[in-house]
């Protein structure tokens, strides 16, 4: 197996708020840094609503991936970060459409803040596809 390490990097996407990089690809894995509403041509929080924002920030996830060779249908793990643990049905709903039958490995956790004081954050791991 390589061992290289390359960044990927989309404007379809917010840009990285800090010393880090959008996603990593390594090793036949795309590493996917957390995902927030923000919608990148604006740099706004989509809204209030934790339905809109869970959409948002899979968007955002999904033009990450795309970015690196990869999709949602490839995630192999997610973790969600949400603000209040009130939410975790809605944001369940939204989640559950976007990846329908492929189910990623997930932990889902509530914590006291997140970037921007959005309402939820999703990270990833994925495959890369493999070249035709």
């Amino acid at each position: 197996m390589s061992s290289q390490i390359q960044v990927v990097s989309t404007t379809k996407a917010p840009g990285a708020i800090g010393p880090y990089s959008q996603a990593i690809i390594a090793n036949g894995f795309v590493y996917a840094s957390g995902q927030i509403p923000v919608i990148p041509e604006t740099g706004s929080i989509v809204s209030e609503d934790v339905k809109e924002q869970t959409k948002q920030v899979l968007k955002n996830l999904e033009n990450v991936l795309e970015a690196a060779n990869s999709s949602l249908s490839q995630v192999v793990k997610t973790t969600v970060f949400i603000k209040d643990m009130n939410d975790f049905s809605s944001v369940n709903e939204v989640y559950g459409e976007c990846f329908g039958s492929s189910r990623p490995a997930r932990a889902c956790v509530e914590v006291s803040r997140l970037p921007k004081d959005v309402k939820v954050e999703i990270d990833a791991v994925a495959l890369v596809k493999s070249a035709q």
